[in-house]
This record gives C-alpha cells, structure tokens and sequence, in this order.
C-alpha cells in the first residue's frame, strides 16, 4: 500500500511554518493517540503516519529531500512508528504545561545589571575626567562563598524532583513534565542557610567605583564596568554596572554633536561701525572680528574651537550667533542723535534699510493681489 503524502496526514498546505506543523500534528495525535483509543487498530496507524509525517516535515533537511523527491527522498531515515512518543509530546506539548523533557535548570545564575544616571558639567565631558560613584547594590556573601548553605555545608538535591527540576504530571491521557514547585527548577535545596544571607548567596552593600569618563563623551553615552552589578544567585556571576552620561546644561554653550553655539549680544554702534569683540570658548578667550553692517543672526564660525567626539580625530568646530542689542535707557542727547539719524535716514530713502523696505514692497504687492 503506497504511503499518503505527508502534508495531506497532517492536513496543512505545503508552506506551512514550524507553528502550523506542531498545530497541526498535535491535533492529529490528541484525536488517534492509543491511550484514548485502545483496541482501535485504525487509529493507532492513524497516529503513527501522522509521528512520521511530522518527523520529516519538522527535520529541515528531511522536509527538503522530501518535498524534491517525495517519500523516496527519506525512505529508511525515518522511525517508522518506533520513535519516543514522549520526546515529541515534550517538544510541542512543553510549552503549555511547563516545559519540555531534559534536566534541571542550574541554580546558579548571573546578578542582574544596574544602570547609574552620572550627571557631569560639559567642561568634564569634553575633557574627560575621573568621578568616584557610591552605588547600593549587592555582592556575593562572604561567609557562604554564594553558595546559600550554611558554612561546612552545600546545597542538596531537591526531595521532590531529585535533582531533576522537574516533576511530571498527568494531563488527561498525556503524561507531562513541569517546573519543580519546590526548588522552582534549581534542582537543589537548602537545608542549612547561610545565616548572613539567609541562603540568597549575597548580602546588600554600598560600593564606592571610580569611573573614568573619557574625553567627548555626550548625554545618552554608556560605560560598562563588567561584574560590578548585582551579585549572581548561588555563587553566579556578578552583573555588569552601566554608567549612562547626562550633560548638564551649560549657561553659556549649547552642543550639537561635535560642535558647540554660542550667542553673542553686541551693541548697535559695533553692528554698525564693525570692531574686535572678545568671545569664550573651553580654553579661554579668543578675538573675534565683527565687520561692518553686522546684522542679527550673523553666525561666525572659530574652527577647531568646538569638541573631540569620543573614538574620533576630528575637532569640531564653535559657531558664534550675533544678536544686535536695541539701545535703552538713552540719555537726552543720545536720543536727539537718534533723532537726527532717522531724519538724514528718511531724506535719503530706504538705502540703509533694505530688508525693510523689500518686505513692505513686498505686503504691499499681496495687499493690491488681493483687492484684483
């Protein structure tokens, strides 16, 4: 009797995923398993052609043999019906009711990280610098070694499990396998707990760390200081501590990237007639030419002024923003200065104020748009 194709025993097309297939054959077999239909011959060939069809179409290469040559392809690879039922039914099963077949999970696992939010001032970021940190957090117990038990004592195999971490269970007709209730998988117990740590392995403590901060480092950076985390449960490794950069804000410079911006108030007279100005930048102060006419918003570039990224050659550069300060508080004279310039201003037309005159040419123009 020639064999049925295999995707047609499981009822599934054929670009079914790993999902559908495990769907698919846990229906087939639940419906024909021999438990639930004893003396029932059809069924057990039932569930027998569906284990083979699923142990070729779970197998990647199998799956591929098979779909380019068909049964001819995996013929003598497969168990041919005497395959561990029960190994299958772990695998997909193992999920729903607490895992699959195997030994017990360790009990010693690793502490878990930790992040520290490190404030420093821009001065520290661009030049880098050392800061000591205190940090709560906890370290392996001493008295114990992290093991949990008692001094001259160690951990037993668990009385439930027997070492394994897990128990099995009967589902209906299925027998299953789940997480150990007791020693919750660790397949060990404490009969003597350490009296320090009361049989966690590790004890709370403050750690001072000093943290190297290297030159160019920006808010969001992150420094790894490996095993200075938590400490790890039952003699496990420590976890690794973050340090993440936060840059304070700076009343004189902003930072973008690897350049910093700056604004400059100059009176209206420097605007005009133009002049030195002496500006800061993170090394001292530095001249500045400011030409004639200057107007508001003039950026000046100082190359190399600005900051060295982390990991990088290339200094930035310091972008100065001109902003013109409207005179006040004027004196009488000054204001009949002010006065007498307006006046030569409007004899001679708008010639010292173009922008001004090209946006109300330019209001005027969508005023009269609009009345056509």
């Amino acid at each position: 009797m020639s064999k049925r194709d295999y995707y047609e025993v499981l009822s599934v097309s054929r670009d079914a995923d790993a999902a559908a297939l495990k769907k698919a054959y846990r229906r087939v077999a639940m419906k024909n398993h021999p438990d639930k239909n004893p003396d029932n011959p059809e069924a057990e060939a039932i569930f027998k052609e569906a284990n083979e069809a699923f142990e070729v179409l779970s197998d990647s290469q199998k799956r591929s043999r098979y779909d380019q040559y068909g049964h001819a392809g995996v013929d003598g690879q497969t168990s041919g019906g005497g395959a561990d039922f029960g190994d299958m039914f772990g695998d997909i099963f193992g999920d729903i009711f607490g895992g699959g077949r195997g030994g017990g999970r360790s009990h010693v696992r690793q502490g878990a990280d930790l992040r520290y939010n490190l404030e420093i001032s821009l001065e520290d970021a661009v030049r880098g610098t050392t800061v000591k940190i205190d940090i709560p957090t906890t370290v392996s117990c001493e008295s114990c070694g992290g093991s949990g038990a008692k001094k001259g004592s160690k951990p037993v195999d668990c009385s439930a499990c027997g070492g394994v971490g897990q128990v099995r269970m009967q589902q209906g007709f299925f027998t299953v396998q789940q997480t150990c209730p007791r020693c919750q998988g660790a397949g060990k117990q404490i009969k003597d707990p350490c009296y320090v740590c009361h049989g966690s392995g590790a004890v709370k403590e403050n750690k001072t760390l000093s943290v190297k901060v290297p030159a160019g480092v920006d808010t969001g950076n992150r420094i790894r200081l490996r095993g200075e985390g938590q400490a790890g449960e039952h003699g496990g490794p420590s976890g690794d501590l973050y340090v993440e950069m936060h840059v304070k804000t700076h009343k004189i410079f902003e930072r973008e990237g690897r350049d910093l911006y700056c604004e400059i108030p100059i009176g209206f007279s420097d605007a005009v007639l133009g002049g030195d100005l002496e500006v800061p930048t993170l090394e001292g102060k530095v001249k500045l030419k400011i030409p004639q006419e200057t107007q508001t918003g003039k950026l000046f570039r100082l190359r190399g002024k600005g900051i060295t990224q982390v990991n990088a050659s290339a200094r930035g550069d310091m972008l100065c923003r001109v902003l013109v300060e409207t005179p006040v508080n004027l004196t009488k004279k000054q204001k009949e200065l002010m006065q007498e310039f307006k006046t030569i201003q409007e004899k001679e037309g708008n010639r010292q104020n173009p922008k001004k005159s090209n946006w109300f040419d330019g209001v005027k123009n969508f005023i009269d748009e609009l009345r056509t």
